[in-house]
């Protein structure tokens, strides 16, 4: 059963942004980060940096100004702010006005970028804590290599429905329905999971030649899987096929209570999966669009505020979400160290 008190979202952790090649040195992007105005700069230098999107002085958004690499210019009376938000300028002044600029400051996010990824620590304003507790999602076996690939859909609902919707295991046959995906046959599934950091990993196993068609499509070898999911809406599933590697993170980003945004990112070893680009973007979106269409309908029911309840074995990852969840906010409250409340233990279900 998921009560109203699982209905809040996570502070004091790294959310995913916005992947790295969508902002260039010398640009400037606003958006919405949990309800919150973020303008992100990238320098001439090429790092980026974060600052709310807010003037301190009448209001406007600073995104409506200029940004020439080094300084962001309001649009109403020209104050000028560097990348971390610090006030540089303010024009009106006359030379005998002598002030302090650092009253005038906007108020920074720590970012990070890595992988072709740029994640953002949006702090709890009441409970501030340093952003050195939880690092940000790394792909091994990659370097600083930039994903080859990658998707952004925005789902119309909490955070939440998003990501146990993207994590449940027993919803593909009923809304996958794809020839290259699987059949609609339903199988029994025997996994085993255990926890890891910040969440829990379901143990590499092979992929039978029913499920992930497309998978074995591509040859090689026979695909085996390994899925992890972390904190606060993070999933990263690595198959191996032969000697070569398909690594999929998928990153789960509240906007506000009403909206989620979900970044579907590919890395590979295999060389001429480029080529297929233009079709992998169809059929991403389209199972991505499988996804959001069926939670989008959700939302029709949520608005009378039912109790969900929820089964085993195939709802045991919602319920170590939810689990998750409680323990970290806890942990930070209590300033004390998180405790994974996953324990080890194998799931049955059919699908």
């Amino acid at each position: 059963m998921m009560k109203n008190n699982d209905n809040f979202v996570l502070r004091n952790t790294w959310y995913y942004a916005l992947p790295s090649n969508q902002i260039k040195p010398g640009m400037m992007i606003s958006r919405i980060f949990l309800g919150e105005p973020v303008l992100l700069v990238r320098s001439q230098d090429g790092k980026v940096s974060a600052m709310t999107d807010i003037c301190p002085h009448r209001g406007v958004p600073l995104s409506c100004g200029r940004f020439n690499g080094q300084e962001v210019e309001c649009c109403y009376h020209g104050w000028r702010f560097d990348p971390v938000g610090r006030c540089t300028a303010i024009p009106s002044l006359v030379e005998e006005q002598q002030m302090d600029l650092s009253r005038f400051d906007v108020d920074s996010y720590e970012v990070r970028e890595a992988q072709g990824n740029i994640w953002i620590y949006m702090a709890d304003p009441d409970n501030p804590q340093p952003a050195s507790e939880m690092e940000i999602p790394v792909i091994p076996g990659f370097g600083e290599r930039s994903h080859q690939f990658v998707e952004v859909v925005k789902f119309p609902c909490f955070i939440d429905h998003a990501v146990v919707g993207l994590m449940d295991p027993a919803h593909s046959p009923y809304v996958h329905r794809a020839w290259w995906w699987r059949s609609e046959q339903l199988h029994e599934e025997v996994k085993q999971f255990d926890a890891s950091p910040y969440g829990f990993t379901m143990r590499r196993h092979r992929l039978p030649a029913n499920g992930g068609r497309l998978y074995w499509l591509i040859g090689g070898g026979v695909p085996e899987t390994e899925i992890s999911f972390r904190l606060p809406g993070v999933r990263i599933e690595e198959t191996t096929i032969g000697n070569h590697r398909v690594v999929n993170l998928t990153a789960v980003t509240p906007i506000s209570d009403t909206e989620t945004e979900v970044t579907f990112a590919l890395y590979w070893t295999l060389p001429w999966v480029g080529f297929f680009k233009p079709l992998l973007h169809v059929l991403a979106r389209t199972f991505i669009g499988q996804d959001r269409t069926v939670v989008e309908k959700q939302q029709i029911g949520l608005k009378y505020n039912p109790v969900l309840r929820l089964i085993k074995d195939s709802d045991m990852q919602a319920q170590w979400y939810y689990q998750l969840k409680r323990e970290y906010a806890k942990s930070v409250a209590e300033g004390r160290e998180f405790v994974n409340p996953v324990k080890g233990q194998i799931l049955r279900w059919r699908a």
